[in-house]
């Protein structure tokens, strides 16, 4: 995890001062509960704890989350140990794409590091409005990718794909042995 962030902090060191986000960390949220609204299992809470410990050293000055217990709950660690607040971005009744341009418009507005923690969905339409070339979605059975976004480095932007906590079970072997890896999402 550390190393995690040290990369992370080196590539905020070559940043412009522009007011501009220098990275955007995009994830989907944690293992979650069953439910209409469900926070988190167990195995959820560790991945979150997780997250806290790659991004504490990554210049993260603002969180963003949708409104749902899940991502909340994703971000809360990172959240305290940093002293920061999540900021709730609702769906509202314009659904996904006025959620999209809610996020977007926030995250352009703001400097330094910006975790948005999301859901698979969410976080592929915030990556292609960032201008991030046909990302792949995360995996529903995919909890611990995190997607670095280095808006003002090039365009279009650069795109790292990292991994945090427990490996997800997408990566364990199907029932005749091979991989178990769908090309459809990552």
């Amino acid at each position: 995890m550390r190393v995690l962030s040290l990369f992370l902090t080196a590539l905020l060191m070559g940043q412009s001062a522009v007011a501009a986000p220098s990275l955007v960390v995009l994830v989907r949220h944690a293992e979650k509960a069953s439910g209409a609204d469900p926070g988190l299992t167990a195995a959820g809470k560790r991945r979150a704890e997780a997250l806290a410990e790659a991004l504490a050293h990554a210049g993260i000055r603002y969180i963003l989350s949708s409104d749902a217990q899940r991502t909340r709950a994703t971000a809360a660690p990172l959240a305290e140990r940093l002293g920061l607040q999540v900021e709730a971005v609702g769906f509202g009744p314009g659904g996904l794409a006025a959620h999209r341009q809610q996020l977007l418009a926030r995250v352009q507005a703001l400097e330094g590091g910006v975790l948005v923690v999301g859901h698979s969905n969410t976080v592929t339409e915030l990556a292609a409005a960032l201008g991030v070339p046909k990302p792949l979605p995360p995996c529903e059975t995919r909890f611990g990718l995190a997607w670095v976004v280095l808006p003002q480095t090039e365009t279009p932007p650069r795109l790292l794909s990292l991994r945090y906590g427990e490996p997800d079970p997408i990566h364990e072997p199907n029932a005749i042995g091979e991989p178990n890896v769908d090309k459809t999402c990552q």
